[in-house]
């Protein structure tokens, strides 16, 4: 296997998608980004369904589309396997059934198909279960009949579409970590589609992030996770993201305000500074300690997240604050409260712009 490589152009309107993409054989990739950033165009090129206006894809060394050249290899034929978020299992099939389609869609004898399907009901755990039909299973082993399918008929490539969206907070912590174990014996390229940044982190190897149809982020998981680029990923993660100019081991923000940063750190110039909301403290009063970084500012709004509760303070630098719900009601934190803030220069994430 050589993987999925070359650019993806599709026009549709207003909108253009335009990427260079390139997922190597036993790689995974999670593409992240807002709706309508054009993540399911990607997917969509890259199995054949919809056409690319410009550029060129290659696919296990193969090319498979290229307008300029004419080339358009129908989806039937590019040997790719795809989980969608509803699975999309033939309701009138047995488990293995539906994972012998796979095998069967791509030209294995029916005896074939279903020798590969009883052997990927084992891998995946689904023992017991070959005779069971769609409607009588949990969300969890739905998914991994879903993968079975897919894995089943051997592809050049495969393609996830949110494919832990359909399961409830507690299912999705299991599956996810079975998963992450099968598609780690997938040794073709795997290019997942998600929203959720901890699928990316323990599934993927390296995450593409798309806004408006371009690429702004790519690299390690945890790179992205701990420096981003964007407004857009600085939320999904939880962060507050401020820009502003380094110099001497302060940052003077673009949006008002002075922070102190390890000057040793990073050089003057332009730089991002990533706040963790459990980085920062609020207080009813000025505080005094070792905080190098201490403003004002007032409460703009609360939200409970789980067992803690997210605060918004608007001031200058403006960030989130994660208290616990006693701290709410020891400051009294609601909506026009005056509050002061402090958090640590280590505390501070910096890096070039």
């Amino acid at each position: 296997m050589s993987g999925l490589h070359g650019r993806a152009v599709v026009e549709r309107g207003a909108f253009v998608l335009d990427v260079e993409i390139a997922v190597d054989p036993g790689e995974v990739v999670a593409v992240l980004g807002p709706n309508g950033a054009g993540k399911s165009t990607l997917l969509r090129a890259a199995c054949g369904l919809t056409p690319l206006t410009g550029g060129r894809l290659e696919l296990d060394g193969r090319i498979v589309d290229d307008p300029e050249a004419d080339v358009l290899v129908p989806a039937t034929d590019r040997h790719v396997g795809v989980v969608f978020q509803d699975y999309r299992l033939f309701p009138h099939m047995s488990v293995v059934d539906n994972i012998a389609f796979g095998p069967r869609s791509t030209g294995a004898g029916r005896g074939e198909a279903r020798r590969r399907a009883a052997e990927w009901v084992a891998r995946l755990g689904l023992d017991g279960l070959g005779d069971r039909r769609p409607s009588t299973l949990s969300g969890g082993q739905a998914q991994r009949v879903a993968l079975g399918r897919a894995l089943a008929a051997d592809p050049a490539l495969l393609l996830l579409d949110e494919p832990l969206a359909a399961l409830d907070a507690e299912t999705r912590l299991d599956v996810r970590s079975g998963l992450r174990e099968h598609l780690r014996s997938f040794a073709g390229p795997t290019l997942l589609v998600t929203h959720d940044p901890l699928d990316a982190v323990v599934l993927a190897d390296r995450v593409v992030v798309l806004e408006d149809g371009r690429i702004t982020q790519q690299g390690d998981p945890w790179d992205v996770a701990r420096r981003p680029a964007t407004r857009y990923v600085a939320r999904l993660l939880g962060l507050t993201l401020l820009g502003g100019q380094a110099s001497d081991g302060e940052v003077a923000l673009d949006g008002g305000g002075v922070l102190h940063v390890p000057s040793e750190e990073i050089a003057d110039g332009d730089v991002l500074v990533a706040v963790r909301p459990s980085a920062v403290s609020l207080h009813a009063e000025r505080p005094e300690g070792s905080a190098r970084n201490v403003w004002n500012g007032v409460v703009d709004g609360v939200e409970p997240i789980g067992d803690r509760v997210r605060v918004a303070v608007r001031g200058a630098p403006t960030v989130m604050v994660d208290v616990t719900p006693g701290a709410v009601a020891d400051l009294q934190l609601a909506q026009g409260r005056e509050v002061w803030l402090s958090v640590k220069a280590t505390e501070l994430e910096v890096y070039p712009a």
